[in-house]
C-alpha cells in the first residue's frame, strides 16, 4: 500500500519514530520510504507524488488500522509529534472483546485506525 506525503523526510520520522514502523533499508536511487507492516507481508511505502502519478493525494488516506497495546497513550504521543488526533478514543463491543480505537492523523492528515484488538 502506498501512503503520499508532502515531506518524505517528515513522513518517515512520524512513521518510523512515532508510529514505530520499522523501515527497510533505503535506495538512494529511489526517494521513498518502505516500512513493514509487524507480524505480516504488507508493506507501507510512502513519497512525494509526481505531478503526473496517479493515486491519493497527501492527506486523503483514511481506514488503515494499526494494532496497539495502548492506542490512548500512542494517540498522545502522536498528538506531541506533529500528528493528530482525528477521532478521541471509542470503545466497540465486538462479540465478547471490548475494543479501543482511536483515529489519528500524520501531519499530512492521512487517517490511521489504532485499535487494542483486530
Amino acid at each position: 500500500m502506498t501512503v503520499h506525503v508532502s515531506d518524505l523526510e517528515r513522513g518517515r520520522g512520524f512513521h518510523g519514530k512515532v508510529l514505530g514502523l520499522e523501515e527497510e533499508p533505503p535506495n538512494p536511487k529511489i526517494p521513498r520510504a518502505v516500512f513493514k507492516l509487524p507480524g505480516t507481508s504488507t508493506r507501507l511505502t510512502m513519497h512525494v507524488q509526481g505531478p503526473t502519478e496517479g493515486g491519493r493525494e497527501p492527506g486523503t488516506v483514511s481506514g488503515i488500522l494499526f494494532h496497539s497495546s495502548d492506542p490512548v497513550a500512542v494517540g498522545a504521543a502522536i498528538r506531541e509529534h506533529g500528528g493528530a488526533v482525528v477521532n478521541e478514543p471509542w470503545t466497540m463491543q465486538r462479540a465478547a472483546v471490548e475494543i479501543l480505537r482511536v483515529v489519528v492523523a500524520d501531519p499530512d492528515g492521512n487517517e490511521f485506525i489504532l485499535s487494542s484488538a483486530l
